[in-house]
């Protein structure tokens, strides 16, 4: 197991680490919205759904992967009711073979936060 890192994703601000390595298999913790310099979260599920994507690029980055070795997303909205405005912005992030995943509509994320998402990524290539 080893832990990864990047000070151009948010901080991991309790117990647990940004993504964990195991054997192929990188697993991202989940990512709100905030821009990691200002640690500001952004305002709008758009924006907040864009700036959760450069963070987990970041973090693939470090392991050296990027998001076509993401394998399984899980989606936390926190209104199902704009499922189809942020299906149309994560179409904009991967290519065919889509990745699995999984939407739920959750009561409540960190920060008040309109999204939340997590990824499992591996050494695909």
């Amino acid at each position: 197991m080893k832990q990864i890192a990047t000070a151009k994703a948010p901080a991991a601000i309790g117990a647990y680490s940004q993504a964990i390595w195991h054997e192929n298999l990188l697993f991202c913790s989940m990512q709100i919205g905030i821009e990691p310099q200002s640690g500001v979260l952004q305002v709008g599920l758009e924006a907040q759904t864009r700036q959760i994507f450069l963070n987990l690029q970041e973090i693939l980055l470090a392991a050296e992967l990027d998001l076509d070795c993401v394998l399984k997303v899980s989606v936390f909205l926190q209104d199902m009711s704009r499922f189809a405005d942020f299906n149309l912005i994560y179409s904009q992030y991967f290519n065919q073979p889509y990745p699995a995943r999984e939407v739920m509509e959750v009561s409540a994320l960190p920060k008040m936060a309109d999204i939340g998402i997590s990824v499992i990524a591996g050494n695909v290539r």
